[in-house]
């Protein structure tokens, strides 16, 4: 009897431990997979003149896809870089392109791998995403465009990515951080429930070893995915906006980015707004302060 009562116990607990890292590893894969959506808007739609261009992320050579927007040849190039579940033309990128091309900015749109049409079939929180950003500026410098004219709007994740990933490449100098995040591991639990089907509650008692999974097999290290701590090695100002009803990313993490940067930095917190909606809400004022901000850092471009 006492036998069979220790088999039984034997087994219920291999079946507990086989089921937690069973479901660690489905939340760990949940989480990490590809986000693919149908594009949102088209240039044609604005008049706008585009290219369809194709390069390769900085070091993991994934290829990436997007448009290239002309405004005039003389003007500062922006590099937009969308959030996590969206797409180059997602959250009015498209219309606030529009409106800074006619200003005379010229515009890199493109989709971040394991999105829209771009190749890779992982997201990484803005880990493996940094060299997608940098891939973009490679690209910029191989059309012949200059450093110093060349700055980064960024959204929600890919805000947080562009901190990080201007600390690889000195020579950025302008950065627009809509809605960053200033540490990922604070609001892994709530993106798990959105892209799986587990449970709030259920949820973070899986995530210390889901975290281990990805770092393991994806090589996701998300300890290190901290904006906050990045921004103080960033020597220059930035720009950092952020709608004060934000229900995804709350707007204490655009402040804590801000606080930790250059003395020289702004912020726009922006009252009745929910996740980068900034644009939407105020498009005059939000063009005004992003212009206002690059004609401060950026130089034209001299042929």
């Amino acid at each position: 009897m006492k036998r069979r009562l220790k088999w039984v116990v034997s087994v219920g607990i291999l079946l507990v431990v086989t089921a937690y890292f069973g479901i660690s590893y489905l939340v760990a894969t949940g989480i990490t997979k590809a986000e693919r959506k149908e594009q949102e808007d088209h240039p044609s739609a604005y008049g706008l003149r585009y290219e369809e261009v194709e390069f390769l992320s900085r070091e993991e050579d994934v290829n990436l896809k997007g448009w290239y927007l002309s405004g005039k040849r003389e003007m500062p190039t922006l590099i937009f870089v969308h959030g996590i579940g969206s797409v180059r033309t997602g959250d009015n990128a498209m219309e606030l392109a529009a409106r800074l091309i006619y200003l005379g900015y010229n515009v890199l749109l493109f989709d971040l791998r394991a999105h829209g049409t771009s190749g890779g079939d992982k997201v990484s929180g803005g880990m493996h995403e940094q060299q997608d950003v940098l891939g973009a500026f490679d690209y910029l410098m191989s059309r012949g465009i200059s450093s110093e004219t060349i700055g980064i709007l960024g959204f929600s994740m890919g805000a947080a990515t562009s901190l990080l990933s201007v600390l690889q490449e000195p020579e950025i100098q302008a950065l627009v951080a809509d809605s960053p995040y200033a540490d990922v591991s604070e609001l892994i639990s709530q993106e798990t429930v959105r892209k799986t089907p587990f449970p709030g509650w259920l949820v973070p008692a899986f995530i210390p070893t889901a975290k281990l999974i990805a770092d393991k097999l994806y090589g996701i290290d998300v300890s290190i995915l901290v904006p906050e701590q990045a921004v103080t090695r960033i020597s220059y100002p930035i720009l950092v906006i952020h709608g004060i009803e934000d229900t995804r990313i709350p707007f204490d993490h655009g402040v804590r980015v801000y606080e930790a940067s250059s003395q020289e930095s702004k912020i726009w917190l922006v009252p009745g707004v929910d996740h980068v909606d900034a644009f939407l809400t105020y498009p005059d004022e939000y063009v005004e302060r992003v212009d206002d901000y690059l004609k401060s850092r950026l130089q034209p471009q001299v042929r």
